[in-house]
């Protein structure tokens, strides 16, 4: 047996969406870009929970990488859950996780992917350490 055993992610925050029709492409269903927008709203939903409405400074949360598998189509209307997960925490940056249910059934699964938020010093143009604030909660779960 593998001694390493692998956390299962801790759930940070879930975000209720409604799919906009001006979300859908000309096959009639939402463009695959969208996908991250729905991400990308619930990770600054968090971040404004926990850093309050203004993250603006002289550092703070910059995506390095995304990915996301597109497991069904979405079409409008629909309302959404997405769910963010914490995974690796490092010195500089924390992997997120997501998955993008429906609303109405959450067995039905559209999406999951990633994403890894580095902690950047803008004036120097580097990853600096994470907050102790943000640290601390990630620890905390």
């Amino acid at each position: 047996m593998n001694s390493h055993h692998e956390q299962a992610p801790k759930s940070l925050y879930v975000s209720r969406q409604t799919i906009r029709w001006g979300d859908m492409d000309a096959f009639g269903h939402v463009n695959n870009t969208i996908y991250f927008r729905f991400m990308e709203q619930c990770r600054i939903e968090w971040l404004e929970e926990v850093f309050g409405p203004t993250i603006a400074g002289e550092e703070g949360p910059v995506i390095v990488n995304a990915h996301c598998n597109f497991r069904r189509q979405m079409k409008y209307p629909a309302s959404i859950v997405v769910q963010m997960f914490a995974g690796h925490l490092g010195r500089t940056s924390v992997e997120t996780t997501y998955v993008i249910r429906d609303a109405g059934d959450e067995q039905i699964i559209y999406a999951d992917g990633s994403a890894k938020i580095v902690w950047v010093d803008f004036k120097k143009e580097k990853s600096t350490a994470l907050p102790d604030s943000l640290r601390h909660l990630l620890t905390s779960l």
